[in-house]
């Protein structure tokens, strides 16, 4: 037993959207979106997650508002570094940064470079990081979904995240084949801002877009529940006067249709380099989706109509790689597939 209980155990799943820290007992400590506000007179950070989104593009000239992961990666090192450490504070307030040590175990996009693996280690060993693993996100959504990874059968999971969108075939505790696209959320909102502007000339905002996203986003223009359409006010374009516009869901799936493609055109490459016994396995398996882009209505109906293998939504997808990350922290001895 030693002295385990001056080390806190935590696994992370550090997101472009959102970071979820859950404690080693499987508890949620922190659900909070990714993003830190400095003061630019003298660069200290003055809010974290939820109140740093509050002033997210709603900022004065001296304050500034960051997301430092782009795409599933850091891409102001110092920014995540300030808002790991901002996290780990709000979890254990009466915490100093030397005591207790961290075990920790983070979570990084399957296509990640050597530089940008380094990059959160160093981030987390800064944060007081003592032990410091990675799991590939893939690996940790197929056990955040229930699938039995080590089995010597194929399981696929298609992981929709902010930044990124992860594939991977998995087997016998390793990943066969993967692929890291970087067509995901961020993108989904931009196309939404993009298509706000050119079809009803109206500029709107980050936030406003995700809340569209959320509200009436959709992958079919032919759902089994169609969500009423949401009011969207901004100013127009030309005349700067406020105009209200009422969105469908049928609007968001014409909008998104490029980037869906673009995930099922990935989808079919993994299939096409997947070993012929495994990818029976998947015909009778099915695949697995998550990640938040899973709630997109009618996306595992689009997909199951594209490559006539069964799709399935993980019970509560938006967590599945952070539960699969904390399932990996209690056996990170054991794990073949953690890296150090």
């Amino acid at each position: 037993m030693g002295f385990s209980f001056l080390t806190q155990e935590l696994a992370m799943d550090l997101g472009t959207a959102n970071t979820l820290i859950y404690s080693s007992d499987g508890k949620l400590l922190l659900d909070e979106p990714s993003i830190v506000a400095f003061d630019k007179t003298n660069d200290k950070p003055i809010a974290f997650g939820r109140a740093a989104a509050h002033m997210y593009q709603k900022t004065n000239p001296n304050i500034v508002t960051i997301r430092p992961l782009r795409d599933g990666v850091i891409a102001d090192f110092n920014a995540a570094e300030q808002m790991i450490r901002g996290f780990i504070r709000m979890i254990n307030p009466k915490r100093r940064l030397f005591s207790p040590s961290l075990k920790m175990i983070v979570c990084i996009p399957s296509g990640s470079t050597e530089v940008e693996i380094r990059a959160v280690r160093d981030s987390a060993e800064q944060v007081g990081g003592r032990d410091v693993y990675m799991i590939f996100e893939p690996m940790a959504a197929a056990l955040g979904a229930g699938l039995d990874v080590y089995a010597p059968t194929g399981n696929m999971v298609v992981d929709i995240g902010g930044g990124t969108t992860e594939i991977a075939v998995i087997s016998l505790g390793g990943i066969v084949t993967d692929l890291s696209l970087r067509t995901a959320g961020d993108v989904f909102t931009s196309e939404i801002q993009q298509y706000m502007r050119q079809q009803h000339n109206i500029r709107i905002g980050e936030p406003t877009a995700e809340a569209i996203k959320i509200k009436v986003g959709a992958a079919l223009t032919e759902l089994d529940e169609v969500p009423e359409p949401y009011i969207v006010r901004g100013p127009n374009l030309m005349t700067a006067l406020p105009v209200e516009v009422a969105v469908t869901s049928q609007e968001i799936a014409h909008c998104l249709d490029k980037s869906l493609t673009k995930i099922e055109a990935s989808l079919l490459s993994i299939l096409e380099q997947t070993p012929p016994e495994l990818y029976a396995d998947l015909v009778e398996k099915g695949i697995y989706l998550t990640g938040g882009g899973a709630l997109l209505r009618g996306l595992d109906r689009r997909l199951q109509e594209k490559i006539n293998i069964p799709v399935h939504i993980a019970d509560d997808p938006l967590k599945s790689v952070a539960r699969g990350t904390c399932m990996a922290l209690k056996n990170s001895e054991k794990l073949p597939f953690l890296m150090r």
